[in-house]
């Protein structure tokens, strides 16, 4: 019984690995129909993004399952838990990714972007690597890369703070005609940041299921132990 109770629980942990996997794809993709403007690209990731959702539902009965049939304790029940939460976290994610795919559907029919993106693609990297980085510290109980990722979530906060303002004062203040393209690019950035604001909920979640110890709204304590 405890065996397949085991192999209960590495499924789920594949789940949400596989889960976690198909997300950063969404992202990616998203983005780099943005880069391209390529409309066929963004439809692919608003279309695939019920893959996820099913993965989304899966998980959840799964989970389930485990709590109405093995009435887990402990570690176990914690780790049940939050694969529920965090597979709500990733499925938010790609809803964000096909938020930027929208975005891409719109800019796609007008003139060329207003300028080269930089900080957006940096943004990019920063959410690719956030949501990898937090499924591996989910499924191997990392704490510390778990505190790395909420201690990224600052970053992520000052590049889309550099996209705004870049286009509000670079562009939209200088010529309205702007509005039009900037106003999809500043979302694009929230979407973003908020990808990682995602990951950083999951990190929270995944140093409750190993310490049973809340981090939310103490930031700072973990940039202490970090240094210590």
């Amino acid at each position: 019984m405890e065996r397949h109770f085991d192999t209960e629980l590495a499924d789920l942990k594949c789940g949400i690995l596989k889960m976690g996997d198909l997300v950063e794809e969404a992202i990616i993709d998203s983005v780099g129909a943005l880069k391209e403007l390529n409309k066929a690209r963004a439809e692919r990731v608003i279309t695939e993004d019920k893959v996820i959702d099913e993965c989304e539902l899966k998980i959840d009965e799964e989970c389930l399952d485990l709590l109405a049939l093995r009435q887990p304790m402990a570690v176990d029940l914690r780790f049940i838990t939050m694969a529920m939460k965090i597979s709500t976290d990733l499925e938010r994610m790609a809803d964000l990714a096909v938020d930027i795919s929208q975005r891409v559907l719109e800019l796609a029919d007008r003139p060329p972007l207003l300028k080269p993106l930089v900080d957006i693609p940096k943004l990019t990297l920063l959410a690719q690597r956030m949501t990898r980085d937090v499924i591996s510290s989910f499924i191997n109980k990392d704490v510390d890369l778990a505190r790395q990722v909420i201690l990224c979530d600052r970053e992520a906060d000052d590049l889309r703070n550099l996209v705004q303002q870049e286009l509000l004062h670079d562009y939209i203040s200088k010529n309205k005609a702007n509005i039009s393209r900037a106003i999809p690019l500043l979302l694009v950035a929230r979407h973003l940041e908020r990808i990682c604001d995602h990951a950083t909920n999951i990190a929270e979640d995944v140093i409750y299921m190993v310490e049973a110890k809340v981090v939310k709204h103490h930031i700072e304590k973990l940039g202490q132990e970090g240094q210590a």
